[in-house]
């Protein structure tokens, strides 16, 4: 039986783990399970799965937890403090990252130096800090899986193969809710136009990235850090969402994974590899599916996309300092305090008022990222 930790719970990401656990409770055990702020259904699903270490981020509702689980033998650790705690669980076979945006970074690592094994979802973690992250799972040993539907899908594709023999990985993307708008419909997006996400059931933050197609970006570099800074990545528009990434290898030969639009399959093999197992979910049927679709990406409607192509490019700081600057713009524009098209354009400013630095540890991403943050914020209040 393998022992799971679990960062993020309550997200997309851990509710379909806890899913995939709930599926083959003779395979898998939730030894650990950390959330943000959402109680009630955090409540839930440590009454469901017994963990004996809990976690949960706002420490305003701690309390709140601890009446609803009073009968249960779980020690509850708040704060940070609790998902490093979750992190590095010595019993654990794997840690399971769903945390969304930079705030996994932190626990991600304790994790790997810990020696334990990263499913990763979180894909901030790499995009901020790769060459950290590489070498402490170097460092110990520790093995990182990729969650994202994408990575996965070209470590699949890997599977048995030669990093050196690749020819090109070609990451595929979905082209969001506005791939066919013209600009001027781009000017009038929107919150509840932007989570309308055609093929995908994402949280908020996720599904906004996805409509800019920063979320695009940020998975270009984090495929640059999982497999080679030298490999040439393609981006192509694929809105079936069926061929989840490929690669063509020195010999022209491609390599795809397909499958439904479903988290829960990338998370199945993360916690099973290098095996598989009878997953119990619906299969893709190719004599229903129509016509799969290819068109290159279009960076004038999408400018996200280049700026992320451009921050890996800079390295050091930047792609930290791009990161957090998306974070507090799209949550901006989900507070409806800027305009969709603002987001781009804002962080923008913000690459263009920074002077990329060395990373030579964690506290200089944590120095970049709030620079970024209080920056961001300045912009927003200023023009707006």
């Amino acid at each position: 039986m393998k022992k799971i930790s679990l960062l993020g719970s309550t997200g997309s990401i851990g509710v379909n783990t806890l899913d995939v656990v709930e599926r083959n409770p003779e395979s898998f055990q939730v030894l650990a399970m950390s959330a943000g702020s959402n109680v009630d259904l955090f409540a839930e699903q440590v009454r469901k799965f017994k963990p004996k270490v809990a976690s949960l981020f706002d420490t305003t509702k701690i309390a709140a937890l601890k009446e609803r689980v009073a009968d249960l033998d779980i020690e509850i650790i708040p704060g940070e403090e609790g998902s490093i705690a979750v992190a590095t669980l010595p019993e654990a076979d794997v840690v399971v990252s769903g945390v969304v945006g930079s705030a996994g970074l932190v626990p991600a690592m304790e994790a790997l130096k810990a020696g334990i094994n990263l499913a990763l979802a979180n894909k901030e973690t790499l995009v901020i800090a790769g060459e950290l992250v590489l070498k402490e799972a170097e460092k110990t040993n520790s093995q990182i899986i990729p969650i994202d539907s994408e990575h996965s899908a070209i470590f699949q594709a890997l599977n048995g193969e030669k990093n050196e023999r690749i020819k090109k990985i070609i990451l595929t993307a979905s082209g969001g809710p506005f791939r066919t708008y013209s600009l001027d419909q781009m000017e009038t997006i929107t919150v509840k136009d932007a989570l309308k996400h055609p093929n995908w059931d994402m949280g908020a933050k996720i599904t906004i990235d996805s409509s800019t197609m920063m979320n695009k970006g940020l998975e270009y570099i984090e495929a640059k850090w999982l497999f080679g800074l030298d490999t040439p990545v393609e981006i192509i528009v694929h809105a079936q969402s069926i061929i989840h990434s490929m690669i063509e290898f020195a010999d022209t030969s491609i390599m795809a994974q397909l499958g439904l639009p479903d988290m829960r399959v990338p998370i199945a093999y993360a916690l099973t590899h290098p095996d598989r197992f009878e997953c119990n979910l619906p299969s893709l049927d190719l004599a229903t599916m129509g016509d799969l679709t290819f068109e290159a990406p279009d960076f004038v409607r999408f400018p996200c996309l280049q700026l992320a192509i451009d921050a890996l490019e800079m390295g050091q700081t930047m792609p930290a300092i791009l990161n957090a600057a998306n974070e507090v713009a799209v949550q901006a524009f989900l507070d409806e305090l800027i305009p969709y098209k603002d987001i781009a354009e804002i962080i923008r400013m913000v690459m263009h008022n920074h002077r990329p630095s060395p990373l030579n540890d964690l506290q200089d991403v944590l120095n970049a990222d709030q620079w970024a943050r209080e920056e961001t914020t300045k912009l927003i209040t200023v023009t707006h």
